[in-house]
């Protein structure tokens, strides 16, 4: 059998109408050449009973308990066949029936990103490339997000941690291994706002300070806690022009220059 362009892959745990709408959306796509994948943290909620619904379309299903959304995707990861993984979680669904065929001639990098409807506004990266500095002021869209499925050879999802482990891959692959990477404009997904990582603020930053000390050396963590500590309205925009669909890459330059010469000015006044 030949190698299936994506795997998609989904984890549910007790979301059965979450769960529904997701496989709609994955088993109504225009482009078949795909896998689908479902893990299951062993549902009571009656979500076994939507996947048998839809077993001749499911690759592979499994329901059982598991020690967590990490663990479960890493079980994903090890029954995928597919040249690129996406993982499309119960809840979220893709943007139409049309994207994975927008998308797949685009497939020429180790990760490939696009762009998600996050309640009634499109985020997404609106630049060539990303920076150190996009992943410390923000995130990657992992629902937006199509991994080469070698990635995970050398590195699969830390499940140590509660809510930033997939942040932690992308900096592993991105910055450690020199993965490539490239930013389309397609929209992938409609995205369920309110998962414990927009929620939970204080993990969320606690386990961001642990994936730097664990990934950096002592003396680099200085540039961290400088960043964190700079209170400047420059700073805080830059995630927002790299979401925001309406701003450009001429607006994000245009706030990096004011940063720098803010920068120099209080350098000055402190001397």
């Amino acid at each position: 059998m030949s190698q299936r362009k994506f795997s998609i892959i989904t984890i549910n745990y007790n979301n059965k109408e979450g769960l529904r709408k997701t496989i709609e959306s994955v088993v109504g796509q225009s482009f078949r050449d795909f896998e689908y994948i479902i893990i299951d943290g062993g549902s009571t909620d009656g979500s076994i009973e939507v996947i048998k619904e839809y077993a001749g379309k499911v690759d592979y299903w499994v329901s059982e308990p598991d020690k967590g959304i990490y663990h479960a995707m890493n079980k994903g990861v090890l029954q995928a066949h597919g040249e690129y993984l996406n993982f499309m979680n119960s809840g979220d669904e893709f943007y139409n029936n049309g994207v994975l065929q927008e998308v797949a001639p685009s497939l020429d990098s180790d990760i490939v990103v696009g762009k998600i409807v996050h309640g009634t506004e499109v985020w997404g990266f609106h630049k060539e490339d990303i920076t150190l500095m996009d992943l410390i002021r923000g995130t990657v869209l992992h629902q937006a997000s199509f991994f080469r499925k070698e990635l995970f050879d050398e590195n699969r999802y830390d499940e140590s941690y509660k809510i930033v482990s997939d942040w932690k891959f992308y900096i592993q692959t991105l910055i450690f291994n020199n993965a490539t990477f490239r930013n389309i404009r397609s929209i992938v997904c409609r995205f369920v706002p309110g998962g414990v990582s927009e929620t939970d603020a204080g993990t969320r930053d606690m386990e961001r300070k642990r994936v730097y000390k664990e990934l950096f050396p002592d003396r680099m963590m200085k540039d961290y806690i400088r960043l964190e500590k700079v209170e400047s309205p420059l700073l805080e925009l830059i995630p927002e022009l790299n979401k925001t669909a309406g701003l450009h890459q001429m607006a994000y330059k245009l706030v990096c220059a004011l940063l720098w010469v803010h920068g120099k000015i209080k350098r000055v006044r402190v001397k």
